[in-house]
């Protein structure tokens, strides 16, 4: 007779397993597998005519050639590519000079981690930053269920602040929601934002306002964690710094990723870290030093093939990557402007009135939310798939306090116009029927 198969109650395994956050993704894939023929405006992810798979072996030959040209031997080259190696990454001198040349950020590459995708990246950080279970993360509501899903791994409270009228996180919110974590005998430790086209919900913060957020930061005492993934893609040209390049104080942690410029097959982020931390005997070093002690815990080293792919690439383009996207964010921007027409074909002003639609006309980036006169959860979704044929995507899980009940998150960047028009379609016939 053989033993009984262990069997694991859920209730015996961490708490965050739990938790519907955690199954909105799969469900949606689940929903995408059901209803395969389904136009979809559920993904973020970039689009696939952007790639080519030659591109690859284009891009680690020119990186190749760079450790030619610093007269690395063929061992030497050998051990770099297939061995373990440094935790920090072995294209940070590459990454420094993007960024120097793109966003006129005076990184020093000493000060950079790369990592395995941005998502590590936010998981290093958070770990680092918060120490005691009296450390709470300040959100923006609605908030990309990346960081709060990695703060619920980490058993680490987070606390929403309402995005403001522009976008981002509302200034007088931030003082509001750090004051009220402290009066709680907590302590507000960091403030998590995207500025430029946030997920999920498109908008991006004026310029005034980001030197505003880091000004009311400063004053309650909040670390910045500033995630730009999108910062490349706006409509049209105009400045807009990050909230680290206008960082004097270096309160700002900076989250970037090659998964829209480049592409997310690579898996490449990056984290700059370059804030002091001083230990026993007065020893200083960077927060980016404290973070590689992590990595060297959690993947060891980030692959260095994609490293070498993406450093060829960055090779390629002289390390500028905004001209390099041009032809990318040309794309997104027809696209984010045939949804928007289309949305205004289909509902004049007068029917928006009339059924209580609304929806906002971001500035760029991938996505954009519609407000709707019924409930936009997962069962309606998946109505839509099975009835309609298409997809979106419930903006309820993006608001960590609740919320968002009657909104939908419409992506652009996977689709052709020609899709957009016929989803578009689709989605109208939805919406009226579900109105009533």
């Amino acid at each position: 007779m053989s033993a009984a198969e262990i069997s694991l109650p859920l209730g015996e395994l961490h708490a965050s397993l739990a938790d519907p956050l955690l199954d909105a993704m799969t469900l949606l894939n689940e929903v995408t597998e059901r209803y395969p023929d389904a136009l979809s405006f559920a993904p973020g992810r970039p689009h696939d005519g952007f790639f080519e798979p030659e591109a690859v072996h284009a891009y680690l030959d020119t990186y190749l050639a760079h450790l030619a040209e610093r007269s690395l031997s063929r061992g030497a080259v050998r051990t770099a590519l297939f061995q373990y190696g440094p935790t920090k990454g072995i294209i940070a001198d590459l990454v420094a000079r993007t960024l120097a040349n793109d966003e006129g950020l005076d990184v020093a590459p000493e000060a950079l981690v790369l990592t395995v995708g941005a998502q590590e990246g936010m998981l290093l950080v958070l770990r680092a930053l918060c120490a005691t279970p009296e450390d709470v993360l300040l959100v923006s509501s609605p908030c990309y269920v990346g960081v709060t899903g990695a703060a619920r791994l980490l058993d680490l409270a987070t606390v929403p602040v309402p995005e403001g009228p522009g976008g981002g996180p509302d200034r007088r919110a931030v003082h509001e929601a750090a004051r009220a974590v402290r009066a709680s005998g907590r302590r507000p430790r960091a403030l998590y934002v995207v500025p430029d086209f946030a997920n999920p919900s498109g908008t991006s913060m004026p310029v005034p306002a980001r030197a505003e957020l880091l000004a009311a930061a400063a004053e309650e005492g909040l670390l910045v964690i500033e995630d730009n993934p999108y910062g490349f893609f706006a409509r049209e040209p105009g400045e807009r710094p990050t909230l680290k390049a206008l960082d004097r104080r270096r309160q700002v942690v900076y989250l970037g990723s090659f998964a829209k410029t480049c592409f997310p097959g690579a898996r490449l982020g990056y984290v700059v870290a370059d804030q002091q931390v001083t230990g026993p005997g007065g020893r200083t070093g960077l927060l980016a030093d404290e973070l590689a002690k992590l990595k060297s815990m959690t993947t060891v080293n980030t692959p260095a093939l994609s490293q070498a792919v993406i450093g060829g690439m960055l090779l390629r383009h002289d390390c500028r990557l905004r001209p390099a996207t041009a032809p990318a964010r040309a794309h997104y921007a027809a696209n984010l402007a045939v949804l928007l027409r289309e949305l205004e074909r289909h509902f004049p002003t007068a029917e928006r009135v009339r059924l209580g639609l609304s929806w906002n006309e971001p500035e760029g980036g991938f996505f954009a939310v519609l407000d709707v006169p019924f409930t936009a959860d997962e069962a309606a979704m998946e109505r839509c798939a099975r009835d309609h044929g298409v997809l979106w995507t419930p903006m309820a899980p993006f608001y960590p306090a609740g919320g968002g009940e009657r909104r939908l998150r419409l992506s652009i960047s996977a689709l052709s116009e020609r899709q957009i028009e016929a989803g578009v379609a689709r989605l109208a016939d939805f919406i009226r029927e579900s109105a009533g």
